[in-house]
């Protein structure tokens, strides 16, 4: 099968199929390329699995294959490998592997979504370099692939001609990216936009997120507090407040964070804070004092303070990077092995 970037010809795609795989993993950039096609993009989009079996995803729903993995040949644009959760299963496919590792030499790029971390590593094309997946995932590709860099946070990162993106639905981030990087800013923002998706999302994988991402509190105590937090950003949640809103001492509230948490509640309540900030500009035009009283912190100073100290930008550059698809959270780095 014959396909690739030609001069002046459309962009190949070569989606991987395989038992188990992510649903969205799968549709997820492929809807992202559709949807750049109708905005003036030229993607041919192809789906392969091993011998062009029929494959079952994670969701229970059933994918034809265009064509057979081995049957397929170079150039290629982009060869994107999608994940399962069960990742020892894939990287254990003799098949699957082989016929991975048989396409990324002509392969432009080459993609990786969520899990699908784990059988890009198994082909050693990620040896020596960074590399992303879901974030519960990031320990176990560290541990069974110690020449990889893992990078925990980043929603996607690009090393060379591989880009690896975190968990599932990342992969419309990094193929949003891709498009960019092929047909423009424009067609990118056209295609986001139809979608209904953020040309660029905040942050990184740590965003999701701070009252997800703490530790489940034993004591019920806790709880309460971290959910009046959660669920009012711009409350009173004062040391003082927090305790006689759960009805214990200042300083048994101080001990539960600490030792529960590992954290300060001051801390928790400006993460949580920060992270209401970062929704509203994301989603509004609200003026910045506007937006720094509705998230609780009260002044335009106060919010640019915060930020500064834990995103390492203003408010102001927070918001102007959803203009393009080339934020913080991704990690880009040349000239790598292989590249």
């Amino acid at each position: 099968m014959e396909g690739g970037t030609q001069r002046g010809g459309p962009h190949q795609v070569v989606m991987v199929l395989f038992d188990r795989v992510q649903l969205l993993d799968v549709t997820g950039p492929l809807e992202v390329y559709a949807a750049a096609n109708d905005q003036g993009a030229d993607y041919r989009l192809l789906t392969a699995s091993c011998q062009g079996r029929e494959v079952q995803t994670t969701a229970g729903a059933r994918l034809a294959a265009d064509v057979a993995l081995e049957d397929v040949s170079g150039p290629i644009g982009t060869l994107i490998v999608p994940g399962r959760f069960d990742w020892r299963a894939a990287v254990t496919d003799r098949e699957l592997i082989e016929g991975i590792s048989r396409l990324l030499r002509p392969s432009h790029r080459v993609a990786s979504v969520c899990a699908g971390a784990f059988p890009l590593a198994a082909t050693g094309a990620l040896d020596g370099r960074r590399a992303a997946t879901h974030w519960c995932l990031a320990a176990e590709l560290a541990k069974n692939f110690p020449s990889i860099d893992v990078d925990r946070d980043a929603i996607f990162v690009r090393d060379g001609k591989t880009i690896t993106s975190a968990g599932v639905s990342s992969g419309i981030d990094l193929t949003l990216s891709l498009v960019e990087e092929d047909f423009g800013p424009t067609v990118a923002r056209a295609a986001a936009k139809y979608l209904v998706v953020f040309m660029a999302r905040p942050g990184g994988q740590s965003q999701f997120s701070v009252r997800l991402g703490a530790r489940q509190p034993r004591q019920p105590v806790l709880r309460a507090a971290l959910d009046a937090v959660t669920a009012d950003p711009a409350g009173d949640h004062s040391l003082e407040a927090m305790a006689r809103r759960t009805g214990v001492s200042v300083r048994q509230l101080t001990r539960l964070f600490r030792t529960e948490l590992g954290t300060t509640a001051t801390h928790f309540v400006e993460e949580i804070r920060i992270e209401a900030a970062q929704a509203l500009l994301e989603s509004g035009t609200d003026p910045l004092d506007v937006v720094a009283r509705r998230s609780g912190f009260g002044s335009e100073e106060t919010l640019r303070r915060a930020f500064q100290r834990r995103l390492g930008v203003t408010p102001g550059a927070y918001r102007a990077r959803f203009r393009t698809t080339r934020t913080a959270h991704t990690v880009e780095r040349h000239g790598g092995a292989g590249g």
